[in-house]
C-alpha cells in the first residue's frame, strides 16, 4: 500500500477545510480561533483510505494572503494536490498565487474542485470552468479533471473519491532512498512525553532509537516514540505523515522550518546555487536589492540575494542566483525552494537548488542540475559527500573517490613522465603525492615493485652492469660507485645483491660459498677456521667476515669461537 501527501490549495474561504472534512471526517481546523472565525489560519492535516486500500495524508492549507507563509509551510513536500475554487465566486488572487507556487514547487498532479455549486446554477458553473480553464492553461494543471461538489450536501463527494484515487494511482510516490528528512512542521509538549514533532517523512525511514540531527540547532535528538494519525508505529516510511517524539531537546528550543536527519547523511549549508524563475505578474526585476524570504521544505529563513551573471532577472525569465541564509540546512541538488519580497509581500518566484556547496565566486558560477558539474568544480569528491550534495551514490572511480575525467587524465600523465624520467627503475612511491599515488591503480603498462612504480617489461636490472662487475669478482666485490643508490636499494630489496656490513654481494657470492663450505666440512666436520675459509675464498678479511656474518644468520653456518660448523640450513653434508 502507497501513502500519498496531499495538499489544498485556494482562495480564503472556498471551502478547502469543509471539503476534507466531508472526504475524511476530520475536522483540519484545530485552533478555537479558526473554528469561531470560520478561517483556517495555520495548518491542518487528516487521514483518508482510498478504495484501492492506498491511503492519503491531506494537509489542508489556509487561503488567506495574511497566512501565505503557513501555507508555504505546508507545500514543499506533496506528491499531489486538490485545487479548490468556489462556483459562487470563481477564480479569485490567492487562486493565482497558490497555483504558481505548486508550480514553482514542482508539483505535477492535481484534481480541479469547483466547490459550493449548491450556490451557483448550472450556467453560472459553466462559466467559472470556462474561466478555471483559461487560468489553467499551459500549467501542470491543463488537463487535470473538474469535479463539482458541494460539501455540506454531498454531491459529488463519491466522483470525487474515485477521480482522486485514479490520479494517485498515476502519481509515483518519491522513492526510499535510505536517507530520511523530515522538515518540521508542528511542535507542542505531550503530557508525560515531552517534545513532539511532526511533518512528512521524505527520503527514507526512521525507526524507535534512532539518533538524529535537528538542524540549524545542530542538536543531537533520540526518536523515543512515533505515530502516524494516532496509531503508535515502531518504524515510520518515507512518505508517511507522522508524530515523533524526541529526546533530547526541549519543545521551546525548536519551531516550524527544524529539520531532522542523519548527521552524516546531508551537508549543512548556509548558502546555495539555483535558478529562479520570476513571475510573470510581478512588476519589476529582481536583483539583490531587496528583502527577501526563501522558503525551503517547511522552513521560513531571512535570505539575500546575489544574481549570477547579470544584474537582474526580468518578470517571466529564468537566471541564476546565490543565496545566502542565517542559518546551515540540510538541502540537495533539486530540492525547490520559493522566494518572497518582504517589503512589497509578494512572491518573487522560486526554482530549484542546483548547488548545495558552490565553490566558485559568484562572478564566475554557472550552475546547472548535472552531477558531473559539481564533480568537476570539486575535483576529488568522496562518495559520500557527494551522496550528500545530490542524493545520488556513484560508484568511485579510486578508492572511496569519485574523480574528474580531465584531472585522471592530468595526473596520469603527470605519473607516466615521472616513470619515465626515473628509468629503469621507475619511480619511488614516496616521491609521488597522496592524488598521485592514489591514480597509481588507473595506469597500464606500468607495474609497483617494492617501493617503486616502474615500467611494465622494460625491467632489466638482473643486467645491471653493477651485477656483472659482483659476479666477475665473487669475494672482493668492487665498491657501489658504479650504481645510484636507489638503484642499489632496489637491488638489495629485490635479492639479487646481498649487503652486509656495508659491504655488497652478488646473490652468486653467497650461493658459491656456501658450496665450498659444504665441501670443506664434509672433509673437516669438526670445523673450519676464518683463515681457512679466506684462503680457500681467495680473498681477506674485509670481505670474508661479512660474508661468513650473512650466512651465520641465514643458518647455513655456526660460529663457534674461530671456527664455523654446519648450520641447520646447510645443505646435507651426506
Amino acid at each position: 500500500m502507497v501513502n500519498h501527501v496531499v495538499c489544498t490549495a485556494g482562495h480564503v474561504d472556498h471551502g478547502k477545510s469543509t471539503l476534507i472534512h466531508a472526504l475524511t471526517g476530520t475536522d483540519p481546523d484545530r485552533w478555537t480561533e479558526e473554528k469561531e472565525r470560520g478561517l483556517t489560519i495555520d495548518l491542518g492535516f487528516a487521514q483518508f483510505e482510498l478504495p484501492s486500500g492506498n491511503t492519503i495524508s491531506f494537509i489542508d492549507v489556509p487561503g488567506h494572503e495574511r497566512f501565505i507563509r503557513n501555507m508555504l509551510a505546508g507545500v514543499g513536500t506533496v506528491d499531489s494536490c486538490i485545487f479548490v475554487v468556489a462556483a459562487n465566486e470563481g477564480w479569485k488572487p490567492q487562486s493565482e498565487e497558490h497555483l504558481r507556487i505548486l508550480d514553482l514547487l514542482g508539483v505535477r498532479s492535481g484534481i480541479v474542485v469547483l466547490t459550493k455549486v449548491e450556490l451557483a446554477d448550472s450556467e453560472l458553473c459553466d462559466i467559472v470552468e470556462l474561466e478555471i480553464s483559461d487560468y489553467l492553461d499551459g500549467t501542470f494543471l491543463s488537463s487535470a479533471p473538474v469535479i463539482r461538489v458541494d460539501a455540506l450536501s454531498g454531491v459529488g463527494i463519491d466522483t470525487l473519491i474515485a477521480e482522486i484515487d485514479s490520479v494517485l494511482g498515476s502519481t509515483p510516490a518519491n522513492p526510499d532512498n535510505g536517507r530520511p528528512r523530515l522538515w518540521i512542521d508542528r511542535v507542542f509538549a505531550a503530557k508525560g512525553s515531552g517534545t513532539v514533532v511532526t511533518g512528512t517523512l521524505g527520503g527514507g525511514s526512521i525507526q524507535i532509537g534512532d539518533e538524529l540531527l535537528l538542524s540549524p540547532e545542530s542538536q543531537q535528538v533520540r526518536v523515543r516514540a512515533l505515530q502516524s494519525h494516532n496509531q503508535e508505529l515502531e518504524a515510520a516510511k518515507q512518505g508517511s505523515r507522522i508524530a515523533v517524539n524526541l529526546v533530547g531537546i526541549d519543545h521551546h528550543d525548536l519551531g516550524r522550518g527544524s529539520v531532522l536527519t542523519r548527521k552524516e547523511q546531508w551537508y549543512l549549508t548556509p548558502k546555495f546555487d539555483g535558478d529562479l524563475f520570476v513571475l510573470d505578474g510581478i512588476n519589476h526585476e529582481v536583483s539583490r536589492r531587496g528583502a527577501y524570504l526563501v522558503y525551503l521544505g517547511s522552513g521560513e529563513y531571512p535570505a539575500k540575494l546575489r544574481v549570477l551573471g547579470p544584474d537582474s532577472i526580468s518578470p517571466g525569465r529564468h537566471g541564476l542566483v546565490r543565496i545566502f541564509i542565517e542559518e546551515e540546512l540540510p538541502v540537495m541538488l533539486g530540492d525547490r525552494y520559493i522566494l518572497r519580497d518582504t517589503g512589497r509581500g509578494e512572491t518573487i518566484g522560486g526554482g530549484k537548488i542546483l548547488d548545495p556547496q558552490p565553490l566558485l565566486r559568484s562572478s564566475i558560477a554557472n550552475p546547472d542540475s548535472t552531477i558531473e558539474r559539481i564533480v568537476s568544480e570539486h575535483g576529488w569528491i568522496t562518495v559520500d559527500h557527494l551522496e550528500a550534495l545530490t542524493g545520488q551514490r556513484r560508484e568511485p572511480i579510486v578508492k572511496n573517490w569519485v574523480i574528474d575525467p580531465p584531472l585522471i587524465e592530468e595526473l596520469s600523465k603527470e605519473v607516466l613522465r615521472l616513470v619515465e624520467e626515473g628509468g629503469t627503475l621507475g619511480v619511488n612511491l614516496s616521491n609521488l603525492d597522496q592524488r598521485q599515488r592514489d591514480i597509481v591503480e588507473l595506469l597500464s603498462g606500468v607495474v609497483i615493485e617494492g617501493s617503486y612504480l616502474r615500467k611494465e617489461g622494460e625491467d632489466d636490472l638482473a643486467s645491471h652492469s653493477f651485477l656483472q662487475e659482483l659476479d666477475k669478482n665473487l669475494f672482493k666485490p668492487p665498491d657501489p660507485i658504479s650504481v645510484d643508490k636507489p638503484e642499489l636499494r632496489e637491488l638489495v630489496r629485490r635479492g639479487l645483491v646481498v649487503e652486509e656490513g656495508g659491504i655488497f654481494f652478488s646473490s652468486n657470492a653467497v650461493v658459491a660459498a656456501t658450496d665450498i663450505l659444504i665441501s670443506m666440512l664434509k672433509k673437516k666436520p669438526e670445523g673450519i677456521t676464518v683463515g681457512e675459509i679466506r684462503e680457500e675464498l681467495q680473498t681477506t678479511r674485509k670481505y670474508v667476515l661479512p660474508l661468513l656474518n650473512y650466512l651465520d644468520n641465514l643458518g647455513i653456518t655456526v660460529r663457534r669461537g674461530d671456527i664455523r660448523l654446519a648450520g641447520k640450513r646447510m645443505p646435507d653434508l651426506d
